[in-house]
């Protein structure tokens, strides 16, 4: 198994995100980011270089609200990982890198909006009503005597 480092990422939402399911029926965000790039200059100053691309992917309930709240041109910073992966599609093999976000929020530092608090009692009574609609499924058949159980 590989050891997954975290990192923190910033850049800009370079195309529009898009929301699919996986083969297992869980959101998948995805977008490509911009990084921008700078060159030290020999006396201290910096020069713009050209912005490097790559791939931005989230998984579940993070997807969701991320595609609800990005758009093209956002800038953002991420927590996550660097992903390298492989397949093979029409009989070439492809390989890439991509960082999955597992947190994510929008730059303060070159966003400027507005933190609208009234809906968060709409948003309390949202997963009020969330957790009353997911029904609780108990177990067909009850553990015996003779299995482990935490206390036990």
């Amino acid at each position: 198994m590989a050891i997954r480092t975290q990192q923190s990422i910033s850049g800009f939402i370079a195309t529009d995100p898009q929301l699919t399911m996986t083969d297992r029926g869980e959101a998948r965000f995805y977008a490509r980011f911009g990084q921008e790039n700078f060159h030290r200059e020999e006396d201290g100053s910096f020069t713009k270089s050209e912005p490097s691309f790559h791939n931005l992917v989230m998984y579940r309930a993070t997807a969701e609200r991320a595609f609800e709240r990005f758009t093209k041109g956002d800038s953002f910073v991420a927590e996550g990982y660097a992903h390298e992966y492989s397949y093979e599609r029409d009989g070439q093999s492809l390989s890439g890198e991509e960082f999955v976000a597992k947190k994510i929020g929008h730059d303060t530092a070159r966003t400027r909006y507005e933190v609208d608090r009234a809906p968060r009692k709409v948003a309390a009574q949202e997963t009020v009503q969330r957790e009353q609609e997911r029904a609780f499924d108990p177990p067909v058949s009850r553990p015996t005597t003779n299995t482990p159980m935490l206390g036990r």
